[in-house]
């Protein structure tokens, strides 16, 4: 049995992508944040987004793009406090913003991608980002349900990949990446090498292949990949 090849243009990855969709965007600041795929989504104008990321990014770097185009109408994150115009625009009521603890943003994340739907945790009882979440007495605690998160897409950046989509992340490029890449029904990746499928040993492999839908092999990097040096 062949494998298929899923390489394909970055016009053609972003081009699946609709109005009004849900997207998952990996990274942590810069480390496997997807600039190109976001640079894309910028030129192609896609509107009333969805999007799901650690952090808003900096002022002209990243998603920051998209904020500033109005392209986004939703962001679940776990915090804007380096990015000054999502502050504004928050405040504005032009942006609305769902926070989220880190952990709990990964595990709800990981709770999409494992088929769950929700789970029960203490992590922010009786805090703001509890507040109109069912809460549920379990063995005499008070427990908040956190839903699971999926969505339409994810942007994924992968240092290495195969034809076929297994992946491998640089050190801490990896962290909300696999995650992501699990939890969507169309994982869109960007890649700075491709090789040929067999070339990556199994124990390099933090991605395999089938959670993978679209592959992008990247040319020379923009600035903004080279703000943090892996």
């Amino acid at each position: 049995m062949s494998l298929p090849d899923k390489s394909t243009s970055l016009e053609e990855a972003i081009g699946r992508i609709p109005d009004g969709a849900r997207i998952l965007i990996g990274g942590f600041g810069v480390p496997g944040t997807p600039f190109a795929l976001i640079q894309e989504l910028l030129r192609q104008g896609q509107q009333s987004l969805t999007l799901v990321k650690n952090d808003a990014n900096e002022t002209g770097l990243g998603i920051d793009h998209l904020l500033a185009s109005g392209q986004v109408e939703r962001l679940i994150t776990t915090h804007i406090g380096l990015n000054p115009r999502a502050i504004e625009l928050m405040n504005a009521g032009k942006l609305q913003v769902e926070f989220c603890g880190q952990g709990i943003l990964a595990e709800r994340l990981h709770a999409g991608g494992a088929g769950l739907k929700a789970f029960l945790t203490d992590i922010g009882v009786g805090t703001e980002l509890a507040v109109g979440k069912p809460h549920q007495e379990l063995n005499g605690e008070t427990l908040v349900l956190e839903t699971a998160l999926r969505a339409d897409f994810a942007l994924i950046h992968a240092d290495t990949a195969d034809r076929f989509g297994n992946l491998r992340y640089a050190a801490t490029a990896r962290n909300f990446n696999p995650m992501m890449a699990m939890a969507a029904d169309c994982a869109l990746v960007e890649t700075e090498r491709m090789v040929e499928l067999g070339a990556l040993a199994p124990d390099d492999i933090h991605t395999p292949g089938p959670f993978v839908d679209h592959l992008v092999e990247l040319g020379p990097l923009s600035q903004e990949y080279g703000l943090v040096r892996r």
